[in-house]
């Protein structure tokens, strides 16, 4: 699977395991940064991996920060992305059962990096319901 990954400062070093964990199940990944745990702003990563998303040359994106709610907000600003934040299984799971969500947001001060990977490998491996909610997701996004 084709993934597009990017965080900010505080979600560095998740960033940097989920990459690994990643590209070790055999899945293509796509770091949009940073690329350093020195202060930055979030925007600047999470945009263009969102955007990238959006164009089709992703399957889906992580972001990642301190607690993941900017980085939702900054990829839920590009048209055609669903960004969930996550901080379970749960979550995470009904967020692409009902949601489709195509991109998922988690927070590195949130939780564990065990938990983090729990929830990175639900989420990619839970499928879409589809249906009534399909109608609903493509309505909104024709708005």
């Amino acid at each position: 699977m084709k993934i597009a990954i990017a965080s900010d400062h505080a979600g560095f070093s998740f960033k940097e395991q989920i990459k690994t964990f990643l590209i070790e199940k055999g899945d293509e990944v796509m770091d949009f940064g940073t690329y350093s745990p020195e202060p930055c702003d979030y925007p600047d990563f999470v945009r263009p991996a969102a955007q990238s998303v959006a164009a089709g040359e992703f399957k889906c994106g992580i972001v990642i920060g301190g607690t993941g709610n900017g980085e939702a907000i900054a990829a839920n600003k590009v048209p055609g992305i669903r960004c969930i934040v996550a901080w379970d299984v749960r979550s995470a799971r009904l967020g692409r059962e009902h949601n489709d969500a195509n991109v998922l947001s988690i927070g590195e001060r949130m939780m564990s990096i065990q938990n983090a990977m729990e929830i990175v490998d639900v989420w990619l491996k839970t499928p879409f319901e589809g249906g009534r909610h399909q109608d609903r997701i493509n309505k909104i996004e024709k708005q």
